[in-house]
């Protein structure tokens, strides 16, 4: 007997969660996979790079969906994904992470009766201002299979009324990614294309509506930045949201010429990058999470964080969106060399084995 999964990938991160899963399930003939794009990163840096990258299958649709509203991406998604599930009428889909592609479809599946496994559940940064967190909340609702990512997932779920049934710990699949894609990683040429002297530069990232959308927040981190670049090498790769932002405010060409600007890496030497950096400042989630598994020292430009396990005991530290308060976790990093952190639990690159073992043993019970 085989099964049909269809997982749905949108964005950056969903790539690198569902690349291990599929490498794990073509080594089971009983497991049909289709990969289902449904274009909401469409950068080629951002998106068709790291099909390329992190080897996984050419993805069977790609329904081109990008831009415009979250109600209008949404429902866009819902109206071409329902015409998939129809064709394809799959026994299993998987949706990772939290992003806009991930709720539509995991909406769309559990209104046709089919299963939903979601993969990064229970994450919550309580802070319903977030759209992430919404689709969080909603998609771990839906879901019938929910894989956690680090202990406090547990304890939300169990606030939330989930049944432990469909509750498991597996562990951090992204960390799968960096270390099937090691080797690579440590050998990307990135440093020597930007003439960059390990433990000698920052990273910095920022995409977060909270910090590039408003005016005021945009001119705060642009001055922050020219600051932080009069005391290390900053190497600012720009998410094609906060270009955009930067652009509209006649911004940037006021971020410091000692900034090096790269438009958005790809996986391999984006990591590279981080791996080698002194230290990173961002507002992402997933950067939090790899870069407590590098040991790289990680300032977080936001209130609150959905992975909890990073701060109390990997390299991330929570600053708040303060630029005073940023600067000053920054300064402290760059004075201090004893920055240390652990490797959370089960963060050891065998988490797409352990998924896959929930999976099949969901789906033949159901046979």
């Amino acid at each position: 007997m085989t099964f049909k999964i269809i997982s749905v990938v949108g964005a950056r991160p969903n790539f690198i969660k569902i690349a291990p899963l599929d490498r794990e399930f073509q080594k089971h003939p009983e497991i049909e996979h289709i990969i289902c794009h449904t274009g909401q990163h469409f950068d080629k840096n951002m998106s068709e790079i790291f099909f390329e990258q992190l080897g996984i299958s050419k993805p069977a649709y790609n329904l081109g969906i990008s831009g415009g509203s979250h109600a209008s991406q949404v429902a866009e998604i819902l109206t071409s994904f329902e015409k998939v599930l129809i064709a394809e009428n799959p026994d299993l889909i998987v949706v990772p992470g939290d992003v806009n592609s991930t709720l539509a479809a995991a909406l769309t599946a559990s209104k046709l009766g089919i299963p939903v496994a979601h993969i990064e559940s229970g994450l919550r940064s309580f802070d319903r201002n977030m759209p992430e967190e919404i689709n969080r909340l909603l998609t771990d609702q839906l879901a019938d299979l929910l894989f956690v990512t680090e202990k406090s997932g547990l304890v939300n779920l169990k606030h939330e009324g989930v049944d432990d049934s469909k509750v498991f710990f597996t562990g951090n699949i992204m960390i799968d990614s960096l270390v099937y894609q090691n080797k690579l990683i440590s050998n990307s040429e990135i440093l020597k294309q930007y003439k960059l002297e390990k433990g000698n530069y920052a990273v910095a990232t920022f995409h977060r509506p909270s910090n590039v959308d408003d005016v005021k927040s945009l001119q705060a981190l642009v001055l922050f930045l020219n600051k932080v670049s009069s005391k290390i090498k900053l190497v600012l790769p720009l998410h094609p949201r906060t270009k955009s932002r930067l652009e509209a405010f006649d911004l940037l060409e006021q971020l410091s010429n000692q900034i090096t600007l790269t438009e958005p890496l790809s996986y391999l030497n984006f990591l590279s990058l981080v791996e080698k950096a002194k230290l990173v400042i961002t507002d992402s989630g997933g950067i939090q999470e790899e870069t407590t598994f590098l040991g790289v020292p990680c300032i977080t430009v936001r209130n609150n964080t959905e992975r909890p396990v990073t701060v109390d005991i990997g390299t991330n530290m929570l600053a708040g969106t303060n630029f005073d308060n940023v600067w000053d976790a920054f300064v402290n990093l760059l004075n201090n060399k004893n920055i240390k952190g652990q490797i959370p639990e089960l963060w050891d690159g065998k988490t797409a084995e352990r998924i896959y073992s929930h999976i099949i043993h969901f789906l033949k019970n159901r046979a």
